[in-house]
């Protein structure tokens, strides 16, 4: 299967943003691809852009060198798992590398963990933090976490996409680290939100609030520079993370705090303002658009 200048062929389970974001890449740095979504347009785009789009996980698994799952759902990586469990077993010293890049509970990315171990795959805890737009300027964060061996054997795929490829240790560091930039993403979009329409109270022009601080290596984050134009715009499509997908992120970052008996009042706090942007009907925009709650709140038509 290995092909294209000794590029081994990469599999994505999940043609989501990210996954199909991936695909993209990999496909421009020369590597065969393959994938599989169970949403039909999603396997139409990964064949348009040259990748070979297959029927399933376990199909998937049997055409490629290297697995990377992108799944929005603990309901879907459990699936995608059952799926590989009846994939062919690859030949001795070629085991399968399985890189998990979702955001979700530690508990369920054990169970792959462990399940997809009693097979001979090797899966590495590898969430991305940073959105799909923003890889095209190389700012992504992989948060590499597991065997570092299968680590050092996928190093190279991972950097196609960053130079930002920490490897933080025993598998689930990960994704602890991912809830750690989460909950301050969480809390900073919501503070730019505030800002921005406290510069429009007081009769500011919230584009200089950007313009001014944006780059400031004191209070200036990649967080303003990606959503504060959204905000001042008043415009939150298309989205680089929707409202409802988020929230799902929010549940995940809460319910481990609780787990580890962690005080989180600003987190909470902002929770509540997506909360309302759901309410609202803002499910599908960018996470930008808590600007709008804040806006009703402050009589801003």
């Amino acid at each position: 299967m290995t092909t294209q200048a000794h590029h081994p062929t990469i599999g994505i389970i999940g043609l989501g943003i990210m996954g199909s974001a991936m695909a993209l890449e990999l496909l421009k740095n020369g590597y065969p691809v393959t994938g599989f979504d169970v949403v039909p347009a999603a396997c139409k785009r990964l064949k348009v852009a040259g990748g070979q789009a297959l029927k399933s996980a376990a199909a998937v698994a049997d055409a490629s060198d290297i697995l990377i799952i992108a799944l929005a759902t603990s309901d879907a990586l459990r699936a995608t798992v059952d799926q590989l469990l009846t994939a062919k077993p690859k030949a001795a010293g070629q085991a399968m590398v399985v890189i998990e890049t979702s955001t979700l509970p530690i508990d369920d990315k054990n169970h792959a963990f462990k399940a997809l171990k009693r097979v001979g795959m090797t899966v590495l805890d590898c969430p991305i933090s940073g959105t799909a737009v923003r890889m095209k300027d190389r700012a992504w964060t992989i948060f590499a976490s597991g065997s570092k061996p299968a680590f050092k054997r996928v190093e190279a795929i991972l950097r196609v996409f960053t130079d930002n490829v920490p490897f933080v240790g025993a598998f689930g560091n990960g994704t602890k680290m991912k809830f750690a930039a989460n909950h301050l993403v969480a809390i900073y979009n919501v503070a730019y939100a505030e800002s921005v329409n406290l510069a429009r109270k007081m009769g500011l022009d919230p584009q200089d609030v950007l313009d001014l601080f944006g780059n400031s290596p004191v209070i200036g984050t990649g967080v303003m520079r990606l959503r504060m134009p959204f905000m001042i715009q008043r415009s939150y499509s298309p989205p680089t993370m929707k409202v409802e997908v988020w929230q799902k992120d929010m549940q995940v970052i809460g319910d481990m705090a609780k787990s580890v008996h962690c005080p989180t009042p600003l987190f909470n706090a902002s929770a509540a303002i997506y909360t309302a942007a759901m309410a609202q009907g803002l499910a599908q925009e960018d996470t930008a658009s808590t600007s709008e709650v804040l806006a009703g709140m402050a009589g801003i038509k």
